[in-house]
């Protein structure tokens, strides 16, 4: 998978930039409020229709512009798909192949990002949305059933919060929606509970090679109920108590995973450095499990990287780079050791008030 091409209009503080990548390694090189991460935020929004930073979306936009476009041309297996997508009066809009499409998830299934940025420590130390969509995210790109089930659970999960902050409707219409969230809720469990199983001996992997003063990590899943309960069991169970918060308080929608290694079992025994290590391991594992199940390589976007890792783990994350076939993006105030990257295609950009030129 290539990004072969990306524009982007009014993003941030970038006016316009049209980039030509190649394979391999692309490095965007400029002062600190150049305009480099908003080049990465444009490749991340086409996979995950939002900034991996916790903004508001329309401080994506330009200062003083009504509206932000990004465009780009991807390359998987030879099969060439031309992607657009917009913001303007609150909504997003997305084309593909120049076609206008009624669902971004049609635009999102286009390309696979990930991202290792200043903020990625919230993977671990932040609260739970971050590590439900860091797992949701894999499962809608190779589980084709996994965005109905969800669709069809926060349909039904609006619908029976709507009864409970209405005064708790009539117990008919709460049964039938506590039946259809514990029937799309268990898919989407059984997904998750896989999904963890699967990536866990990856994370295994990678720890050994970038963190293994911690030791063996291990992934604990938290399904969002009680253990011992079924779903529906559970939200019976907790019917009165909901109706009296006005909230649906059990469910997938409350899951969560942590992780813990053998001298630092539990997430407080982490320095903040050591929390962006088991991020970015996190990550990669990701991006390697994405090959095996799919044959292609996820994109792999790298925000600042010199600032965010010492010089021993910054050689030891580009030497892994350099031994697989995944398209890098990377930015940084100063060029990354030239001796590191031997076997990839390295372009480097510099970029300037939001302005990207070509330098070699």
């Amino acid at each position: 998978m290539q990004l072969v091409e990306l524009r982007l209009t009014n993003v941030r503080n970038v006016a316009q930039a049209g980039i030509a990548l190649r394979p391999g390694v692309s490095e965007f090189v400029g002062e600190n409020g150049a305009g480099k991460t908003s080049i990465l935020e444009a490749a991340y929004m086409l996979s995950h229709g939002r900034s991996f930073r916790p903004v508001k979306r329309e401080s994506l936009i330009r200062f003083g512009c009504e509206s932000l476009d990004v465009f780009a041309v991807v390359d998987r297996r030879g099969r060439t798909r031309r992607l657009g997508l917009s913001r303007r009066r609150g909504d997003w809009a997305a084309r593909v192949d120049g076609a206008e499409i009624q669902s971004l998830a049609e635009l999102l299934r286009e390309v696979a990002v990930v991202c290792f940025e200043p903020g990625s420590h919230a993977l671990i130390s932040g609260g739970a949305e971050e590590r439900r969509h860091y797992v949701d995210w894999a499962l809608f790109h190779v589980e084709p059933e996994f965005a109905e089930q969800v669709r069809r659970y926060r349909r039904a999960l609006k619908q029976r919060n709507v009864l409970l902050r209405g005064g708790g409707g009539a117990e008919r219409d709460l049964e039938a929606w506590d039946l259809e969230l514990a029937k799309s809720g268990l898919a989407i469990d059984g997904w998750r509970r896989s999904y963890l199983e699967q990536v866990e001996p990856v994370v295994e992997e990678l720890s050994a090679i970038f963190i293994p003063e911690l030791g063996m990590p291990s992934l604990a899943y938290q399904r969002g109920w009680t253990v011992g309960l079924t779903l529906i069991d559970a939200l019976t169970q907790r019917r009165e108590r909901d109706r009296e918060r006005g909230h649906t308080s059990v469910g997938p929608h409350r899951g969560d995973w942590r992780i813990s290694f053998v001298a630092a079992p539990e997430r407080e025994h982490l320095s903040r450095g050591q929390e962006k290590l088991s991020a970015l391991v996190c990550l990669l594992a990701q991006a390697e499990l994405f090959h095996r199940q799919t044959g292609e390589w996820p994109i792999v976007c790298l925000d600042d990287l010199a600032s965010e890792l010492d010089v021993g783990h910054q050689t030891r994350v580009l030497e892994w780079l350099d031994s697989i076939e995944a398209q890098v993006l990377i930015t940084g105030t100063a060029a990354l050791p030239a001796p590191v990257l031997r076997r990839r295609f390295h372009t480097m950009f510099h970029v300037e008030q939001g302005a990207v030129t070509t330098l070699l």
